[in-house]
C-alpha cells in the first residue's frame, strides 16, 4: 500500500505542465480567432510550432471556448439590459404623454361645457353640444381623434387638436 503512495512514483506518472510564454499565447490567440475549434491536424501542427503537448493545446482550446462564452453572454445581457432600459423609458415618456393629452382632453370638454352652459343663458339657439370625442390609433400607429359639435363631426390628427382647442378657447 505504502508503495502507490510515494511521491516518488506519483511523479513518474506525471510531467510538470509548462507556463506558456507570452509568444506562445499570442499564437494560440491568433488560432483561436481564425476558429475557436480545433481540428486534431490543426491541433498537432500548434503542438509542435509550440512546443508543447497537443493536450495542453486542447485544454486552452477548451479553456478559451468557455471564457469566450461567458463573455458572449455578458456583452449580450448588457445589449438586452440597455434595450430594457431604453424601452421604459419609452414607456414612461407615452405615460406622461397619455396623462397630458387626458388632461387636455379634460379641459376642453369642460370649456364646450361652459361654453354652452353660457349660450344658453344668452339665449343663443344654438348651443355648442359636444356629444362625442374619441381618440384613436390607426394601422400605422398615428394618432387621430373625431370631435363631434352638434351635427357637425371633426376629424382631425391629434396635433391638431391644439389648433381646435385654439379655436374653441377664441369662441
Amino acid at each position: 500500500m505504502d508503495f502507490f503512495q510515494t511521491p516518488s512514483n506519483k511523479n513518474q506518472f506525471h510531467h510538470k505542465k509548462k507556463r506558456l510564454t507570452q509568444d506562445q499565447v499570442k499564437l494560440l490567440e491568433r488560432s483561436f480567432s481564425s476558429d475557436n475549434k480545433l481540428e486534431p491536424d490543426r491541433k498537432l501542427l500548434l503542438a509542435k510550432q509550440l512546443g508543447i503537448p497537443a493536450r495542453q493545446v486542447a485544454i486552452w482550446y477548451q479553456n478559451k471556448r468557455a471564457r469566450w462564452k461567458t463573455q458572449s453572454l455578458e456583452l449580450g445581457y448588457k445589449a438586452i439590459q440597455v434595450q430594457l432600459e431604453t424601452a421604459l423609458a419609452e414607456k414612461r415618456k407615452l405615460e406622461k404623454d397619455v396623462e397630458r393629452l387626458k388632461g387636455e382632453l379634460n379641459s376642453a370638454h369642460e370649456l364646450l361645457l361652459a361654453l354652452n352652459n353660457q349660450r344658453q343663458v344668452g339665449g343663443d339657439n344654438h348651443p355648442v353640444v359636444c356629444s362625442v370625442f374619441s381618440a384613436s390609433c390607426d394601422q400605422e400607429g398615428a394618432a387621430s381623434s373625431s370631435l363631434q359639435l352638434g351635427d357637425h363631426v371633426v376629424n382631425h390628427e391629434v396635433k391638431e387638436f391644439e389648433e381646435l382647442y385654439a379655436c374653441l378657447i377664441g369662441m
